[in-house]
């Protein structure tokens, strides 16, 4: 026992006195250091005692920014079946608009005494939000993943798809059907993987001759998403790369709204590709995700810090595929020329 004592505090860096008392009942222990040294009897494997056991030792937190991008319910569904497959028990948690916040589910999850959380989109994504809750699951030794990129110096493993790859191919695809006047469509200035998009898409258009680009930003809303691409056709754009499924339907019904037609008038491209994709009209080009594989990952990455394994600090970079469906089409011959200004 004294060898299991020593095992646990070093790995939820306490004395062995203190996860005596945690062990024990004891009073004078602060609900910080009794989640960490839980959690690091969790991660190491070891039973609770049964007065501290409960029925909760193996369950997972899943956080979702919120379920209306049917991105979020695919990822939600690789994932907890993985969980399952391992024996942990999933219990997912979704943001709604005036709802309960990010830091709150956090609380309610150490709560709970989860054994990890995995975000599949959050605040660690928006360079302007709070992190203060990501230091503090850091500090727990809390096992976290996070999906999709997000702000440096965080300390958490991270699995994301290759937002510049999506980029380049969204462009190669448009500059291969004789655009030359492109729109990107992409989330909130803050947003990192519309920044990283951003990056990759003016360095390919640099690589095109003639080919110019107009960037607007908006909520990842379908609403935001037509008055933002209103903009961009009204520039005279003849197809726009949009950050998201849900920005591109948006697009499309803001063209629609002006009176043109997709893809005759102005190609569109989303990104994301959930199944529903194909059922749109027209049926949408878009570049996939590949969900499977990074849901996969994601909890084998929390799985390998639960049993002691080293946590791994590189981010995993999935490749993304693009999709070609009805939405795109060679560029109309005539147009009219835009004013295009970053």
């Amino acid at each position: 026992m004294a060898g299991r004592l020593s095992e646990v505090a070093r790995k939820a860096g306490v004395s062995e006195a203190t996860v005596s008392r945690v062990l024990n009942g004891k009073a004078g222990v602060s609900d910080a250091t009794r989640t960490a040294v839980l959690t690091a009897l969790d991660v190491l494997g070891y039973e609770r005692p049964t007065k501290l056991r409960g029925d909760r030792a193996r369950l997972v937190g899943l956080v979702l920014p919120e379920l209306q991008n049917p991105i979020f319910p695919a990822f939600a569904e690789v994932a907890t079946g993985a969980l399952v497959q391992r024996g942990f028990t999933p219990a997912l948690c979704a943001r709604t608009i005036g709802g309960v916040s990010e830091v709150e589910y956090v609380d309610m999850l150490l709560e709970h005494q989860v054994s990890g959380v995995i975000f599949g989109g959050g605040d660690y994504a928006m360079a302007d939000a709070g992190h203060d809750h990501y230091h503090r699951l850091r500090d727990l030794k809390l096992p976290v993943v996070l999906v999709n990129a997000g702000v440096d110096g965080l300390g958490h493993p991270s699995v994301s798809a290759d937002d510049a790859v999506a980029a380049e191919q969204a462009l190669g695809h448009l500059v291969s059907l004789g655009h030359k006047r492109v729109g990107a469509l992409l989330g909130p200035e803050g947003h990192v993987p519309s920044r990283r998009k951003l990056a990759a898409l003016e360095a390919a258009a640099a690589g095109y001759r003639g080919v110019e680009h107009l960037v607007v930003r908006s909520s990842f809303s379908m609403e935001g998403a037509r008055a933002a691409a209103a903009t961009l056709v009204d520039a005279g754009v003849t197809a726009i790369i949009c950050a998201s499924d849900v920005l591109a339907l948006g697009a499309i019904r803001a063209v629609r709204r002006l009176g043109r037609r997709v893809p005759e008038d102005v190609s569109v491209v989303g990104y994301d590709d959930s199944a529903i994709m194909t059922c749109t009209d027209p049926p949408l080009t878009t570049v996939r995700q590949p969900i499977e594989a990074m849901g996969q990952a994601a909890v084998d990455l929390l799985v390998n810090q639960m049993t002691g394994g080293a946590v791994l600090t590189d981010e995993l970079l999935f490749e993304p595929e693009l999709v070609v469906r009805g939405s795109t089409a060679p560029a109309p011959r005539e147009g009219r020329s835009p004013s295009f200004s970053d």
